[in-house]
């Protein structure tokens, strides 16, 4: 039984330190959600009197051990991400151009950094109008 537990006490600290550099404990905010909040203030675009527009497109690079850790968890990780974008943009009155997504990707085999964050606006895809019906007389 000691050996078992040992190993349950080893994974969940790895586990918790895994997830804590990209999620949110408690009140502090974890190390790859706040790039991601900066990200959306250091890109912010005013495109009127009470409209803020910010990125709503990211990637994020992982190192690939980290990232097939994360495929292989039964949490998804992307939701909760956009989930905390969301929060912060309404908290700041930010709009967005079209859906938030969060992309984990792994890193070039050179990356040396455990993580690199990309964002971008993008609008989000117009719905191809029915035809209608034209009355000729």
């Amino acid at each position: 039984m000691g050996f078992l537990e040992s190993s349950e006490r080893v994974m969940e600290r790895w586990t918790t330190n895994l997830w804590g550099f990209l999620l949110p404990a408690k009140q502090e905010r974890g190390e790859a959600v706040a790039m991601l909040l900066r990200q959306c203030d250091d890109n912010a675009l005013i495109v009127g009197r009470q409209r803020v527009v910010v990125p709503n497109a990211f990637v994020i690079e992982l190192l690939p051990e980290i990232h097939q850790q994360l495929s292989e968890s039964a949490w998804p990780v992307e939701p909760v991400l956009v989930n905390q974008v969301r929060r912060h943009a309404a908290e700041q009155g930010y709009t967005f151009a079209g859906p938030v997504v969060v992309d984990l990707r792994p890193a070039p085999g050179d990356a040396t950094l455990r993580f690199h964050i990309h964002s971008r606006i993008t609008p989000a895809e117009r719905q191809p109008q029915p035809m209608g019906t034209h009355m000729t007389r």
